[in-house]
């Protein structure tokens, strides 16, 4: 069975910092690129940052450049996203999906693409 095991989110004060994990597991996961994404009520998915598993190539979003790190731990099996400085527009669902195909710039900068496999979010709240 297929899984992107999100974990980490909660509540947290704007400037105030938090760490998510995505577990994949039922794929090979040293050929996937990994993505973070989020989805704010009423608005439209958004991608945060990406990393190629296989050649450790990332990307992230501007809005977020700066502030968020991904990173993998391959013998864990696990994609990090540390998020610094958090602000209260970063209030979301956080999502990890994956995909075969696709570099690290397209999978956050690509809209409608419908990856080959996408987790269940944790819910980030940044109180101001």
């Amino acid at each position: 069975e297929v899984q992107l095991q999100a974990s980490g989110g909660g509540l947290e004060q704007a400037g105030g910092s938090l760490r998510l994990s995505c577990i994949p597991s039922g794929f090979p996961f040293t050929t996937y690129t990994i993505g973070w994404f989020r989805q704010a009520p009423g608005k439209e998915p958004e991608g945060i940052s990406s990393i190629s598993i296989k050649d450790g190539s990332t990307y992230s979003a501007d809005s977020v450049k700066g502030r968020f790190t991904i990173s993998s731990d391959n013998a864990k099996k696990t994609v990090y996203l540390q998020m610094n400085s958090l602000k209260p527009e970063d209030t979301a669902v956080y999502y990890c999906a994956a995909d075969r195909f696709l570099t690290a710039q397209a999978m956050v900068v690509m809209t409608g693409y419908v990856y080959d496999y996408r987790g269940q979010g944790t819910l980030v709240t940044v109180s101001s």
